[in-house]
């Protein structure tokens, strides 16, 4: 499968990705009387260069395993992978213009920051000049230059973490793999270190293709996501595509926090259609050319729903409940309300405000809600999703 390879050099075609895999899949066989086990299952994706492309999934879900395949340090059961227009799949790691970042780093303790960096092209044999300019390059790029004789356990995590990246770039790979990139560091220092990743990627130009299981890391740096379950892709988009569009209960269910209401279709017209559910008829703001009476779920994000204490003025999508769960995270406070039939509710409120105030919802002060509350709660018929898988 795939072109024939003539050089790694070789332009792929017009409108074609960069890297495309095409059917990949990888069985492992299990020991005798168990069953083998398809950790990736007929994968396809097509990335663009220069793209930062995340692969997203909780664990086990085949997002490693396809990983390895791209570095070579897994032989896939079929499929293609084609780098720049080659089929890579049979060649081995060393031949591969490939370099991964691992979690754990895999800095050599025994070793300054600048021979780390430069451990790599050495190993090639690159001469000595060139060899000191490109290191110089890459401290500048991470702003590590005034570290660069110290050892790896002189270093704070984030810094660890940059030298690897500047390790993984020095080689100028066409593709860098990340496994899990910021999985080592705590949640703070993490969430700093996303932005400054991606703009020296970014800077770079290099196409890069990270595996991650925190959804707030694949949004926050991948320019697209494509969430995996059980081998396969699910869905592929960009991190709103994602968040606001989910194709299926999974991806709506892994993606941020979502509320389901199951029902059935009641009407369905050209800008707007109804599911009746136990809790109630939900009004969608479009239709979907279904069959009526089909089952639908309806999916509506915690954030997009309004909630007050009295009755506002509303015809749709206008439900009651009792306030059984509060809980305050700073910038946004979180409501469980109970309904009548005992399915609960997840309602999200910006504290916009200090002291008891909170978001004012619909002229009602939502921070005066508490414990035991009867409550009204409400969304717009353009927040919905329906899903039928």
């Amino acid at each position: 499968m795939g072109t024939e390879p003539v050089s790694l050099e070789d332009g792929v075609q017009a409108g074609e990705g960069f890297l495309q895999i095409r059917q990949l899949a990888k069985r492992f066989d299990g020991a005798q009387g168990v069953e083998p086990v398809l950790a990736v299952d007929q994968v396809s994706l097509s990335i663009r260069k220069g793209e930062i492309f995340a692969l997203l999934g909780s664990s086990g879900c085949g997002k490693s395993t396809l990983l390895r395949m791209l570095a070579g340090f897994e032989k896939p059961t079929s499929g293609a992978v084609i780098l720049n227009g080659i089929d890579i799949a049979s060649f081995p790691p060393y031949e591969r213009p490939i370099n991964m970042m691992f979690q754990s780093y895999a800095l050599f303790p025994h070793l300054s920051v600048w021979d780390n960096i430069a451990f790599g092209l050495k190993r090639e044999g690159m001469p000595r000049a060139q060899i000191d300019a490109r290191v110089d390059e890459m401290l500048t790029l991470v702003q590590l230059g005034e570290l660069a004789k110290r050892k790896p356990h002189q270093l704070s995590g984030g810094q660890q973490q940059r030298v690897a990246l500047a390790r993984s770039l020095a080689k100028k790979p066409q593709l860098l793999l990340l496994d899990e990139p910021l999985g080592a560091l705590d949640k703070k220092l993490r969430q700093q270190t996303q932005f400054e990743l991606m703009h020296i990627i970014e800077s770079v130009g290099v196409t890069c293709v990270m595996v991650t299981h925190d959804q707030e890391e694949a949004m926050t740096m991948a320019s697209r996501i494509a969430v995996m379950s059980r081998g396969r892709v699910l869905q592929v988009g960009t991190p709103k595509e994602i968040y606001e569009f989910p194709n299926c209960r999974f991806v709506a269910d892994f993606i941020g926090n979502i509320n389901l209401f199951e029902g059935r279709l009641t009407v369905d017209e050209a800008d707007r259609c109804e599911v009746t559910t136990d809790q109630g008829v939900v009004s969608v703001g479009h239709g979907i050319s279904g069959k009526l009476d089909m089952p639908l779920a309806v999916a509506v994000r915690p954030e997009k729903i309004q909630v007050a204490k009295a009755k506002p003025v509303l015809h749709r999508n206008l439900f009651s409940g009792t306030v059984r769960e509060i809980a305050y995270f700073g910038s946004y406070s979180t409501y469980i309300v109970e309904m009548s039939h005992g399915q609960r509710v997840k309602i999200t409120a910006t504290n916009a405000t200090r002291g008891d105030g909170g978001r004012a919802l619909g002229g009602v002060d939502a921070g005066t809600i508490t414990w035991g509350d009867a409550v009204f709660f409400w969304w717009d018929d353009t927040a919905p999703v329906t899903l039928t898988q």
